[in-house]
Order: C-alpha cells, then sequence, then structure tokens
C-alpha cells in the first residue's frame, strides 16, 4: 500500500510523450478544456492529472476506487466534479468513459501518445496569461501612477499571506533597494494589524498587497484593518472580482498558471517589476544614489560572487 506521499507524487508525475495537435482532440486535449474552466484546488488539480494521465482506466472506476486511487476522500471526487460542471460524479465518470473510449479505440499506444506533456501545457498557459499582462500594459498610466504613490509612501508595507508570501518577499527585497523604509507583513492576525497600524502612524498612506488563490480569510480582514486606519491598498491578485478585490482601492488582476498540482507565478512576478520599474521613475534621483549607495556596500562585504 503506498503512502498518501506517494500517491500524491504519482497523481501529479509530469508525464513525457508529444503533445497531440490540438486539431485532432486528443483526449488528453479534451481532458484539460473539460478542466480549464473553474479555478480548481490543489486538491482537485491532483484528481485532474490523475484523471489526464490514467483515462483509460480511471473512465471506470468507482468514486470509491478514484478516490482511493488519488489519496484523497469521496468527498472530495464529489466536489471535484461539480467544480467541472457535472451533477455528480456519475455524470462526470459517463463523460469520461466517452472520452477514454475514443482512446481505447485508436489501439496500442494511443494513449501514451494522447497523454501529452504536462509541462508544456503549464508553459502554455502562462504564455497565454503573459500575453494577457502584455495587453494591459498597452495602457501604463494606471502602473505609472500607482508605482508613483508606492514610492511616496513612507514607510511602504508589503502585505503578502500563506501562499502570496513569496510574492511579497520577492517585491519587499527589490523596493528596498530603491526605497528607504518597506515594511514586510507575512503573518496574519493581531501581528499583521499591528505591523499596519504602526505604518500607519509613522506616516505611511499606501499597502501593497498580494493575494493569491486560495484566497485567505486573513488577507481580507488585514486589508479591511488598512483601509480602517487610513491607508490606502494596492492589490495583486488573480481575479478582478471579489472580496478583497472590493476592498482595495488599485487592482492588478493577473492570470495565474493552475496547469500543475500548485500554482505558477510568471504573470504576478512581471506586475511586480512594472510596479518596481514605476517606483524606480517616480524618483530617479533617490533611485541612483540607494543603489549607488548599496553597490558600495555589497562590494564592501563582498555579498555577490565576482561575474
Amino acid at each position: 500500500m503506498p503512502s498518501p506521499q506517494q500517491v500524491r507524487a504519482q497523481a501529479s508525475t509530469i508525464t513525457s510523450g508529444k503533445t497531440a495537435p490540438p486539431a485532432q482532440a486528443a483526449p488528453a486535449s479534451q481532458l484539460r478544456a473539460l478542466f480549464d474552466g473553474p479555478h480548481l484546488s490543489p486538491g482537485q488539480r491532483r484528481i485532474a492529472q490523475y484523471l489526464i494521465e490514467n483515462i483509460a482506466e480511471a473512465a471506470f472506476l468507482s468514486i470509491t476506487e478514484l478516490a482511493d486511487r488519488v489519496g484523497v476522500s469521496q468527498p472530495s471526487v464529489t466536489r471535484f466534479a461539480a467544480a467541472v460542471g457535472f451533477s455528480g460524479y456519475p455524470a462526470l465518470r459517463e463523460r469520461l468513459q466517452s472520452i477514454a473510449l475514443q482512446t481505447l479505440a485508436g489501439g496500442p499506444g494511443t494513449a501514451q501518445e494522447d497523454r501529452g506533456n504536462e509541462l508544456q501545457a503549464a508553459v502554455d498557459a502562462e504564455i497565454e496569461n503573459l500575453e494577457n499582462l502584455r495587453r494591459d500594459f498597452a495602457d501604463p498610466d494606471r502602473v505609472i501612477d500607482t508605482g508613483r504613490k508606492l514610492s511616496q509612501s513612507t514607510p511602504l508595507t508589503v502585505l503578502g499571506l500563506r501562499i502570496s508570501v513569496s510574492l511579497a518577499e520577492y517585491f519587499a527585497y527589490a523596493a528596498r533597494r530603491i526605497h528607504p523604509d518597506v515594511r514586510l507583513v507575512t503573518r496574519g492576525g493581531s501581528v499583521a494589524y499591528d505591523a499596519l497600524l504602526q505604518s500607519r502612524e509613522a506616516g505611511g498612506t499606501w499597502v501593497l498587497a498580494f493575494s493569491m488563490p486560495r484566497h485567505a480569510h486573513e488577507t481580507l480582514a488585514a486589508v479591511r484593518v488598512a483601509r480602517s486606519a487610513g491607508l490606502k491598498v494596492a492589490l495583486i491578485t488573480d481575479l478582478p472580482l471579489g472580496p478583497v478585490a472590493e476592498e482595495a482601492d488599485v487592482t492588478f488582476a493577473t492570470g495565474t498558471g493552475s496547469r500543475l498540482v500548485f500554482d505558477s507565478y510568471a504573470a504576478p512576478i512581471v506586475m511586480c517589476a512594472a510596479l518596481l520599474q514605476a517606483m524606480t521613475d517616480a524618483d530617479p534621483e533617490r533611485t541612483q544614489a540607494r543603489l549607488e549607495e548599496y553597490e558600495q556596500v555589497a562590494d564592501q562585504h563582498q555579498f555577490f560572487l565576482p561575474e
């Protein structure tokens, strides 16, 4: 009996093979199209990946058998079926079986050819996210204006909780090179409240917040505290609408990669870099002075390896 960790690893294995041309409507392509519409949780993505990689067999499993194979509960499978638009698992299985029969009719080797390369599919999805962001940047005024306001806020607070911590840390690390007082908040609850209130008392005017799926209640609570304290909120998230976006003064919605078990953040990282660029342009003299000072310290203490 494999361990839960082994089951998770097997369910998320990235398979090799040639990607079927979209025009052929390969079974794997049909499944990806079926599962791409809704935003699935990491656990639901594991179910989706297992079905994509084992469609010929998985389509004929009972709900109990499928749950055991993936390492999830039966209610999780039921919720997955509802999330992708079916009334329940029986309706989903009927659709899966019609797709699986195409694979079986293709003879030996067809299933392996149709499984495709999940890495390539993930990259394709991120390319689409970046293309959408590129179109948004056709009018850069909102980015430029927000970057100027973030630059003028002293201190500047950067908020990111749970999965959003990594994005907040990246932004704060870079922003500290060009801004005199950047305060990073990566813990929720009363710790976040204290930091936000202290930032406002110290003269801060803006918070840059990150809210990536799955969106946390504590992020919404912290943003509300920031607003009630008199801070303005700029938000980088994946959805233009929703409870957190409704609380923000400015929202930048960028797609996240959801092809794999865990999200990837190509477009949000570029969004961060764009805001950082806008901050540097807002006060070029301060930017140049701080960057030169940092380089002197870095050379003195040998922060980096010689290139």
